[in-house]
């Protein structure tokens, strides 16, 4: 048997609230939530090519920037992936065994911090730096994934608020330390056969 954190002595109350209250919902309801849990990551994919090709009529260094997006957005998953093999955290519907509307993931298949989240975060706080209003969208947008993921009994609400700090904070790191030399990727970007990726037509 695997040895792992139960985080439901953290707020399992809050969850298996969260967890009736879906139940006592309307069908539509449901349905709705899951399938922005499930799909609402592809969002994120779009306001990030909206943020690029935008950002390539504005100047080359912010083309270079919004580019950067989906990288930075890879780099908080994998940090969060490392984090939950380090504290190892069952799913809440193992530890409380309550019936969810996501089915139960397997044993082994950690749950803090949330992935959905830090992804979902990562992007937000990425494309804060690329557009206001295209940040302000997914910061929305993510807050409402990070609801979704314990509203269908994936995740705890801790899971979800280090999935935020998680995200937020790898993206924030990583932008500020671009912006902090972004001439030397125009000029290299520039010389190559990506030159079209960060100038306009």
């Amino acid at each position: 048997m695997i040895l792992a954190f139960d985080g439901s002595s953290i707020d399992g109350t809050a969850y298996t609230d969260v967890v009736d209250l879906a139940h006592r919902s309307p069908g539509w309801l449901d349905d709705m939530v899951a399938a922005w849990s499930t799909y609402g990551l592809a969002v994120f994919a779009a306001l990030m090519a909206v943020g690029w090709w935008r950002a390539r009529r504005v100047s080359p260094a912010a083309a270079v920037s919004a580019l950067a997006v989906p990288a930075i957005v890879f780099a908080a998953y994998g940090v969060n992936d490392v984090l939950k093999l380090l504290v190892r955290e069952d799913r809440p519907c193992q530890s409380l065994q309550v019936i969810t509307l996501e089915a139960c993931p397997a044993p082994g298949d950690w749950s803090f911090p949330s992935n959905h989240t830090a992804i979902a975060a990562a992007a937000a706080m990425a494309l804060l730096f690329v557009s206001r209003r295209l940040g302000a969208v997914a910061a929305g947008a993510a807050c409402a994934m990070a609801a979704s993921r314990v509203w269908v009994g994936a995740h705890y609400p801790h899971d979800v608020a280090a999935g935020v700090v998680v995200g937020a904070l790898v993206a924030a790191l990583a932008m500020v330390t671009l912006r902090r030399q972004p001439d030397s990727l125009v000029r290299w970007i520039t010389g190559t056969r990506l030159r079209p990726l960060v100038l306009a037509s």
